[in-house]
């Protein structure tokens, strides 16, 4: 796929992550999938998010709208519009919606979305 328009991308509700059960259900749209790399949007509500987990992969997150609060090892992190978080591959991570939010991901290597969504 080269191309990714995102009013044409269907978001799937997400119950868990890494088998870990979400404290609400979550939006995610999985815009565009590369070799390496995969392109998500995810909303956050308050008090909804992805309690802490690990991945084979690295994420780096990027706050569109909102606030959201991450925690990435033993820190946390309150991030708003404009601010960047890495989730390095194998370190535990947690990402909670402090207000509505948006935040974009990129995830490499692309992981399979069935492996670690449960929707």
């Amino acid at each position: 796929m080269i191309l990714s328009k995102n009013s044409e991308v269907k978001g799937l509700i997400v119950k868990s992550i890494e088998g870990k059960p979400m404290n609400g259900d979550l939006l995610v749209k999985p815009l565009i999938k590369g070799d390496e790399m995969t392109l998500l949007e995810i909303h956050y509500q308050p008090g909804v998010g992805a309690p802490l987990h690990i991945h084979a992969h690295e994420s780096l997150a990027y706050v569109v709208k909102g606030k959201v609060k991450m925690t990435v090892g033993r820190e946390v992190y309150i991030l708003g519009p404009g601010d960047v978080c890495r989730h390095p591959e194998g370190v535990p991570h947690s990402v909670e919606g402090v207000e509505e939010s948006i935040v974009v991901e990129i995830k490499s290597p692309a992981p399979d979305i069935a492996t670690f969504l449960g929707t």
